[in-house]
């Protein structure tokens, strides 16, 4: 019978995870919350939905740790790889929403908002597919060198495809003619294009950083001092998902994209109206 070192190479801490999953199931109510009272638009409850992915992969996690099989290893790893993809998608819809609502006519194809959100889509989940089969197989022995080739392959492909969208962003981004249309009345347009895409561009750099540690923990080996060293699962998975949720929440960048658009001196109105319900 294989016991959590055989899974693992090492025997994980507790209280990391408990205190993970604890953190993003706050965020979950958090995000929820606030894209409830900004009223915003059904596709930004994606934030809240991928916390819930992360509270419940460091569940399995914790579980892991006294309680290891074959079917609660894969589960964690499932629920772990989901989120940077999500939050991916997450950034595809509001370049593509931005570049919808300017209603300025696309130039080249890859700047079509259909083009943004399905093609860097279908990348995401062909890449998600690719590291979820991966990391399936490295957890039987007589598979894991097969698993380790799988997932640094769906890994190189997330990174490709999130190189080509940052050149789109940068491009909407110094574009004066993209515009974000929907904001509080006083704050200027440009004021609200430079917070969305501060917020997509730093996102967006976190999911690379994330990323880059996932290609070099499966390059360096399973068992490898990279993929042994639990510290760093924390630091550059972990901590980078907080950050990038610091950053969604902490500019509240769904207030700008509402459920029923409304002219920005509206929109003070609808925020004052939420502010005087919570009192």
């Amino acid at each position: 019978m294989l016991t959590v070192v055989d899974y693992f190479t090492y025997k994980p801490v507790h209280g990391a995870p408990e205190a993970a999953a604890a953190v993003f199931a706050g965020i979950a109510v958090f995000a929820g919350i606030q894209i409830a009272r900004k009223g915003a638009a059904l596709w930004t409850t994606i934030l809240a939905a991928t916390a819930v992915a992360e509270s419940i992969g460091y569940i399995f996690r914790a579980v892991c740790i006294d309680h290891i099989s074959l079917g609660l290893f894969i589960c964690m790893n499932l629920f772990l790889l989901l989120p940077p993809n999500a939050l991916a998608l997450f950034n595809y819809k509001t370049i593509a929403t931005v570049v919808r609502q300017s209603g300025v006519p696309a130039r080249h194809f890859w700047l079509r908002p259909r083009f943004i959100t399905w093609f860097f889509f279908a990348s995401d989940i062909f890449s998600f597919l690719l590291q979820s089969a991966g990391a399936s197989l490295t957890a039987q022995k007589a598979s894991v060198t097969v698993g380790r080739w799988i997932c640094l392959v769906g890994l190189a492909i997330q990174l490709v495809f999130l190189s080509l969208f940052t050149a789109i962003v940068i491009v909407v981004a110094r574009n004066p003619l993209y515009v974000v249309t929907h904001h509080p009345a006083h704050m200027s347009a440009a004021t609200a294009k430079r917070r969305v895409m501060t917020v997509i561009l730093s996102t967006t750099v976190l999911v690379f950083v994330r990323s880059v540690y996932r290609l070099a923990e499966f390059a360096d080996g399973y068992g490898g001092k990279i993929y042994s060293a639990e510290w760093a699962l924390y630091v550059f998975d972990t901590v980078a998902i907080l950050g990038m949720y610091a950053v969604y929440l902490g500019f509240v960048v769904v207030r700008y994209f509402p459920r029923h658009p409304c002219e920005p001196a509206k929109m003070d109105e609808v925020e004052m109206l939420s502010e005087q319900r919570r009192h």
